[in-house]
């Protein structure tokens, strides 16, 4: 594991503080997906005591500050065929293992929870493997349209369950609990997603190694690949975006299977999944190892516009609309003077300067995670993407750098910053490999 139980038992005393004496909480972990995959659990249910096994269930009885863990029965065959699984037949050693209160089988669920008046259980949607809550919310929008399917989530089959079994009680959505905790990273996490901020930036460092014209775009996410399970990842954290020349326009385009060709751009942005924790990254360079003068003139302002963001302006104790305002007083005379070929482009530097589009989402178990920060004073342990964005839409250009920061007591530390900004250092890097 990687938090002591220590950790996971500060989280479940913060949401006791949150549901109070007469509460109950219960959150189902995540199923087996019938694959031949490795299992990963979900967020929420990981964050709350770290077990990775499919089938288990949370309950923290607020009356008594207790937490019970219950895991499916020893299967001896399955044992055989794949290794020793954390089961309910010795609850005092799970207990001393995980740090719960109580162990129990899964069909002690029910009795434990009849006499519950006050319940709260995650209502958002379960994130899992390499899934965010808008990716999550996305599908059930497809589901929902579609009129052969519009079956409910196992999420909401839960709840289904549990007001047959708790018709007395009323229900409270424990979502907004959880995301408010998991916004502030602790020390830990923050060391676990500065490992992951590592393997991104190397990630991009070697692909920029190998990049030439003929290759696919695919290579390049097979480079990383290969790093991050290397290096002890899960896996990726999401699905890769290697973008070159055209679809770059597409800003979360998947398919990654054009060739690269010679005077393109390439945007690469893709991260692990390090112990259920991913970072985010946006690097931007030539195929060829050579900015044209559009692509430098275009790329190079949005790198010193990113260099303003990240050297003094992000510090805690300020509002998002103050920072964005600071930061455009701060470039104003870079974006006056630099070399504009077409008043297109000075207009959309123009309208990313004055805008907040550089603050984007916060990043954690999801790269797309949880949590509100926008409208509140920056924290210490706040982890975001770092994201400026220009668009020129008649001319369908799209051009970004990105970098995951984490807000500190005296400003900001970015876990991506061994990956190069600066052009001409990213030229080197290019034609090296070349």
């Amino acid at each position: 594991m990687d938090f002591p139980p220590a950790e996971f038992e500060l989280r479940r005393q913060r949401v006791f503080d949150a549901i109070g004496k007469q509460g109950v909480a219960v959150i189902a972990g995540g199923a087996a997906t019938g694959a031949f995959d490795l299992f990963r659990q979900t967020n929420e249910f990981h964050y709350l005591c770290g077990v990775e096994v499919p089938h288990a269930y949370l309950r923290l009885d607020g009356s008594m500050r207790w937490t019970t863990l219950y895991l499916p029965r020893r299967d001896p065959k399955h044992e055989r065929s794949e290794g020793t699984q954390l089961n309910s037949s010795d609850p005092a050693a799970v207990c001393k293992l995980i740090g719960v209160d109580d162990v129990k089988p899964l069909e002690a669920l029910v009795a434990d929870l009849t006499d519950a008046t006050s319940l709260f259980t995650p209502m958002a949607p379960a994130e899992g493997r390499e899934a965010s809550r808008d990716t999550l919310l996305h599908a059930k929008h497809l589901r929902d349209a579609d009129p052969w399917d519009g079956r409910p989530s196992r999420e909401e089959h839960f709840r289904d369950k549990l007001a047959s079994v708790c018709p007395q009680a009323e229900f409270h959505d424990l979502t907004p609990i959880l995301d408010s905790l998991r916004l502030i990273k602790s020390h830990r996490e923050i060391e676990l997603m500065r490992r992951a901020g590592r393997l991104t930036a190397k990630a991009v460092v070697a692909a920029m190694q190998i990049t030439r014209p003929g290759l696919f775009e695919f290579e390049l996410a097979a480079e990383a690949d290969h790093l991050y399970l290397r290096s002890g990842a899960m896996g990726p954290g999401y699905r890769p975006i290697v973008a070159s020349g055209a679809n770059i326009w597409n800003a979360h385009y998947y398919r990654n299977n054009s060739v690269l060709a010679d005077g393109n751009l390439v945007l690469m942005d893709y991260a692990p999944d390090v112990g259920c924790y991913t970072s985010d990254i946006g690097r931007m360079w030539p195929v060829n190892g050579t900015y044209s003068p559009v692509q430098r003139e275009l790329y190079g302002f949005m790198v010193e516009y990113h260099k303003v963001l990240l050297k003094g302006t992000i510090r805690p104790g300020v509002l998002i609309r103050d920072l964005a305002t600071e930061a455009a007083e701060a470039i104003r005379p870079v974006w006056s003077s630099w070399p504009w070929s077409k008043p297109a482009y000075r207009d959309a530097a123009l309208k990313m300067i004055d805008s907040e589009v550089a603050f984007t989402h916060p990043v954690g178990m999801c790269v797309h995670d949880v949590g509100s920060y926008k409208s509140d004073p920056l924290r210490p342990g706040l982890v975001f993407a770092l994201d400026p964005q220009l668009w020129v839409p008649d001319e369908q250009l799209y051009i970004r750098v990105e970098d995951t920061v984490v807000v500190t007591p005296d400003g900001l530390e970015s876990f991506t910053k061994s990956a190069p900004l600066e052009l001409d250092e990213i030229e080197r890097i290019v034609q090296a490999g070349r």
